[in-house]
């Protein structure tokens, strides 16, 4: 069988709090939804301020021109003002993930509690505001995005806090409190199960388009980035940002010495293991989330190090030549020692108008071949201006 690949990140959701068990998945997902999040809570709090301000009309209605009518139009108003006053500061601050949940949270427990003042201020009605009761705990699981968790919590608290009052305040039969009871508890079960339903559906969607996205940038066998992802983003976006800030950027150019003998020798899963391992090294050595390792070619691999002299990146070309010669790769049962040579070209942007990427590339392959030519297992450094 040939040797498996190099896999990419595991992606899990926890299964009660139904968010990606990696903090940095999880954060990656919530910016990839930031806008349609943004979308719905702009129609949901529309909705809800709406929702408050019309039915003022019912308190004329049920309790006629007093003081508690007061009441309960400021508390509507409140309600709205606090609503609408999120709306236009999530205008404010788009790209902000954190004051996203604030502001989820805040027009969550306004709304609740807002709810409940109007309830306790219109005590005679509590069989009609059980109704409102379940259609407002459905609104605080499913239609204002917020992490479950909150939403469990501030929809739970919400139901204890009217049945307490319909306890003291609605004078109802215990058999009516406790019917009561158990269906707004039905309803935080409903509204639960299909909050968590839709959080886990939404990050499965997420996660088959990262598998997608990462089948496309990446290597199959080594799991490096591919030529294609390279010249199409990876080297351009790296060029600009050196440029920018007038930083170092070094490249390194790589490949296993006789290689074909390896094939030939033992076969091409031996090959494809020397792969693997040439590839796992090459990715242990460099910064995670910094430096990029591409599959260039078939046995050709280039580092590209991001904030990195050529002092630094020859050091780095020294010490993963040393390893893989002094480290032979198993394969099943047998030793295979290898070796490669490196080419390191590097441009500091803070002194040099180098500009064209495919020079940097083409410098670091001329100076592999410079390593080869002159008797491989070697590194050959160059300094670009």
């Amino acid at each position: 069988m040939p040797p498996n690949p190099v896999p990419s990140r595991t992606i899990k959701v926890a299964p009660l709090r139904c968010e990606f068990c990696d903090a940095t998945t999880e954060s990656e997902f919530l910016r990839h939804q930031l806008a349609m999040t943004h979308a719905q809570l702009r129609v949901t709090f529309l909705f809800c301020a709406l929702f408050y301000l019309c039915f003022a009309a019912t308190d004329l209605i049920w309790v006629g021109y007093s003081l508690k009518t007061c009441l309960l139009v400021g508390a509507r108003i409140a309600v709205a003002a606090v609503v609408l006053t999120c709306l236009a500061l999530l205008k404010r601050r788009p790209d902000s993930i954190p004051f996203t949940r604030v502001a989820a949270n805040i027009v969550e427990v306004a709304g609740a509690a807002g709810f409940l003042l109007i309830a306790a201020l219109r005590p005679t009605e509590f069989s009609l505001h059980a109704i409102s009761m379940s259609i407002v705990v459905i609104v605080l699981y499913i239609y204002i995005p917020n992490r479950l968790i909150y939403a469990v919590t501030i929809a739970a608290a919400a139901t204890a806090f009217f049945m307490l009052l319909a306890w003291q305040l609605g004078g109802m039969p215990t058999l009516e409190l406790a019917t009561m009871a158990s269906l707004l508890a039905l309803t935080n079960v409903f509204g639960y199960v299909a909050a968590r339903r839709y959080q886990i559906l939404w990050r499965e969607e997420y996660s088959a388009q990262m598998v997608l996205k990462n089948l496309s940038v990446r290597d199959p066998l080594t799991g490096c980035y591919n030529r294609r992802h390279l010249h199409e983003q990876l080297l351009e976006t790296e060029i600009s940002r050196a440029q920018r800030y007038r930083l170092s950027l070094t490249v390194i150019m790589s490949d296993l010495d006789h290689f074909k003998a390896v094939n030939d020798t033992y076969g091409h899963y031996g090959g494809d293991a020397v792969l693997q391992r040439f590839a796992a090294l090459l990715q242990s050595m460099t910064r995670d989330s910094i430096d990029s390792v591409v599959r260039y070619g078939g046995e050709e691999f280039l580092l590209i190090l991001p904030e990195t002299d050529l002092a630094g990146g020859e050091l780095l070309a020294e010490r993963l030549r040393q390893t893989l010669a002094d480290t032979p790769v198993d394969h099943e049962g047998q030793q295979i020692h290898v070796t490669a040579s490196f080419g390191v070209a590097s441009v500091d942007f803070a002194s040099s108008t180098h500009e064209a990427h495919d020079n940097m590339i083409a410098a670091a392959d001329e100076l592999l071949y410079a390593a080869k030519n002159s008797g491989r297992n070697r590194v050959c450094a160059q300094q670009l201006v």
